[in-house]
C-alpha cells in the first residue's frame, strides 16, 4: 500500500459515494488505474465495505450512552451467550470486548433517558450473567 492508496482510503472515508472520476481527479490518475486500485483494496480486504452515516436526531436517537458491562463469570460459554444477546438488540450500535475494569463497552443509541431506562430494565437486566453496569452519557460528539 502506497501513498496513493492511502489517499484513496481517506477520500472514501470522507465520502463513500465518490465516483471513480472524482477520486481519479483528486489523486492525479486516470479512471482505469484508479478503479483497479480501489478494486484491489477491496479484494485484499483493506476496504471491507461502505456505510451510511445517519443524523441520529433525525431518526429519533437523541441520546448516546457508553455502557460498560462487567460479567459475573468469565467462561467462553457465558461470553458468547452475552455477545449473542446484546448484538441483536437494536439499541446497541456498537459492542466491544475490552480489557480493564469492565468486560464490555456498549454504545447505546436511544431517543431519550426514559428509553435508556427502559433498555436497562427490559433488556440488560434480563441477562443473568451481568454483574455490573456503568453508564456514561455523551454530551457532545467531537469527532466520529
Amino acid at each position: 500500500m502506497d501513498n496513493t492508496d492511502r489517499r484513496i482510503i481517506e477520500l472514501l472515508k470522507e465520502n463513500a459515494k465518490l465516483g471513480m472520476k472524482e477520486i481519479a481527479t483528486e489523486i492525479g490518475l486516470t479512471i482505469t488505474p484508479t478503479y483497479e486500485r480501489v478494486r484491489r483494496l477491496e479484494r485484499t480486504g483493506v476496504i471491507t465495505g461502505y456505510t451510511v452515516q445517519l443524523n441520529r436526531k433525525k431518526i429519533g436517537k437523541n441520546l448516546q450512552v457508553f455502557c460498560q458491562v462487567s460479567l459475573k463469570e468469565h467462561n467462553l460459554t457465558l461470553l458468547k451467550k452475552f455477545e449473542n444477546q446484546v448484538v441483536n438488540l437494536p439499541q446497541v450500535s456498537g459492542c466491544y470486548h475490552i480489557a480493564g475494569d469492565h468486560d464490555y463497552a456498549l454504545m447505546i443509541e436511544v431517543a431519550d433517558m426514559d428509553a435508556y431506562e427502559n433498555f436497562l430494565r427490559e433488556h440488560l437486566a434480563t441477562i443473568p450473567s451481568i454483574a455490573n453496569v456503568q453508564s456514561s452519557f455523551v454530551m457532545r460528539e467531537i469527532k466520529k
